[in-house]
């Protein structure tokens, strides 16, 4: 099966309260997205990721030196919007996998994971969840995620973010990290339909979760340890990101 990865990197990160773009952030001495560039390489997935850039797209551009493909989100109008934009990039694949340019830690054996295991399924989409404990200390990082939603079969059935969930879908601790994996003739044929009506007005990728479980397809869903799942869009997120690299040298 050919696989396409894309990565969803043109976002401003405006609170990271930093004059250059989230995804050059640097974590232990080199950029949030050279992290994870390293790991998709590495996984041997796809060895030309398309990432999706707006904000100060030069810098990020120049910091890969031409080794990535590139594609342009003008306007920043969600997930979905951003994925949209590499549609033609991508039209030649079997799969699309998609990540967030502000995740670093993904390894290289989950993203093979996570196309072997959407190969078996032989389904619409694939995705990875987070378990956390809590919402305290280290996991006070994942309270603003979305929380995954599951029927009384085990089954997902969607994905509430956490600004427009009640307060009884808060205290879910299963989380979304944002890796997806979707066959791409679905993906195309559907993202269209997605629309903006929350509290952001913005497109959201999630939506084609319900769209999917609505048309009767079951979601496959693999777990990711909390570690491996972490994103930075705070100097406190960075510090949390710092502390576990630094960690894990030491081991």
């Amino acid at each position: 099966m050919n696989f396409k990865i894309i990565v969803l990197a043109a976002g401003k990160g405006s609170r990271m309260k930093s004059n250059i773009p989230k995804a050059l952030t640097p974590v232990g001495g080199k950029p949030i997205i050279q992290h994870l560039h390293e790991s998709i390489i590495d996984s041997g997935v796809d060895p030309k990721p398309i990432i999706v850039i707006g904000h100060e797209r030069k810098q990020i551009c120049d910091s890969f030196g031409g080794t990535c493909e590139y594609v342009i989100q003008e306007e920043q109008l969600g997930t979905a919007h951003a994925v949209k934009m590499a549609k033609d990039a991508s039209d030649s694949s079997h799969a699309v996998i998609v990540l967030n340019g502000d995740h670093p830690f993904v390894s290289s054996m989950t993203l093979r994971r996570l196309s072997e295991l959407h190969e078996r399924s032989g389904g619409v989409l694939t995705m990875m969840t987070t378990t956390v404990p809590s919402f305290t200390g280290f996991y006070a990082a994942y309270l603003h995620w979305g929380r995954i939603l599951r029927d009384t079969h085990g089954h997902i059935v969607g994905v509430r973010e956490f600004k427009d969930a009640m307060d009884s879908e808060r205290e879910i601790r299963e989380v979304n990290p944002a890796f997806y994996c979707f066959d791409s003739k679905w993906l195309w044929e559907n993202i269209e339909q997605v629309k903006n009506i929350n509290s952001k007005e913005e497109y959201y990728l999630t939506d084609l979760i319900e769209l999917a479980v609505a048309q009767g397809n079951e979601i496959v869903s693999m777990s990711v340890a909390p570690e491996e799942s972490v994103g930075i869009n705070t100097p406190e997120e960075l510090s949390i990101a710092e502390n576990l690299l630094k960690e894990r040298i030491e081991k």
